[in-house]
């Protein structure tokens, strides 16, 4: 069958071929003749159930399969099962490690429960517990750093300053020094926030419209650093994330 990954991505409300739903229809005891012959309703309702409701137009993802196949190359029916029998294994494969990884961020969560800075972190809207257990396990304790400013050259989020004359360089690359896993903790969770609260969208959306190269990368790289100061606040006195008097009073 040809791997229909592009026709997946480019579907309305696409989806990949590693969601749980398309990896259940792989290895669904069906030939290529059944699945292009089953009543579309049938496969729309069947995508829906697996996706749990998540598919904005599952008739038109089930559309995109059935073309995929019927326009698909038909193969040896011993290569084909062997074809299925390595997909079926690899399948069962991504699910483990897929639990795995479940697992392992309960743990993480289950562990940082008793952490006093980990409810300072997890009071952010858009951190989570990895993300506030990642941080957490980078930063230690926070008074090893004397201000926020030597908390973000820990990560590595410093410049250095590209200057002639008057002109100082709207694009200067990162110092590229630092705790490179810290600094990708930072980022990640500062993506996230960006996300949640309205303050940090904004200067998202204002460093992001300030150059015409690198935009997004830039943008998010100095909000990480924004958001460097509000973590190094809430750990050094130890307090929960309270909304600026603006959001609490609208």
């Amino acid at each position: 069958m040809q791997y229909p990954k592009k026709e997946l991505r480019e579907a309305e409300g696409s989806t990949t071929v590693f969601s749980a739903a398309i990896m259940d229809l792989f290895t669904q005891d069906l030939s290529l003749d059944d699945l292009a012959n089953l009543p579309l309703k049938d496969l729309a309702e069947w995508l829906q159930s697996k996706g749990r409701g998540r598919f904005k137009d599952p008739e038109g993802l089930a559309k995109t399969i059935q073309r995929a196949v019927r326009s698909s190359y038909r193969l040896d029916q011993v290569v084909s099962e062997s074809i299925d029998m390595i997909l079926g294994i690899l399948v069962r494969e991504i699910r483990s490690l897929e639990k795995a990884v479940k697992d392992c961020d309960q743990g993480i969560e289950d562990l940082v429960q008793t952490v006093p800075e980990y409810q300072c972190l997890t009071s952010i809207p858009g951190v989570g517990p990895v993300y506030a257990a990642g941080l957490l396990a980078e930063i230690g304790q926070i008074e090893r750093f004397p201000d926020q400013t030597s908390l973000a050259k820990y990560a590595g989020l410093t410049w250095p300053k590209h200057q002639s004359g008057r002109h100082e360089a709207e694009n200067t690359p990162l110092t590229k020094k630092g705790n490179r896993y810290f600094r990708y903790y930072l980022i990640e969770a500062a993506n996230s926030v960006s996300r949640h609260l309205p303050e940090y969208q904004a200067f998202y959306r204002k460093k992001y419209q300030e150059t015409p190269k690198h935009q997004h990368k830039r943008a998010l790289v100095l909000t990480a650093r924004k958001f460097v100061r509000l973590v190094d606040t809430l750990l050094r006195n130890h307090q929960l994330y309270t909304p600026p008097r603006s959001v609490i009073e609208k």
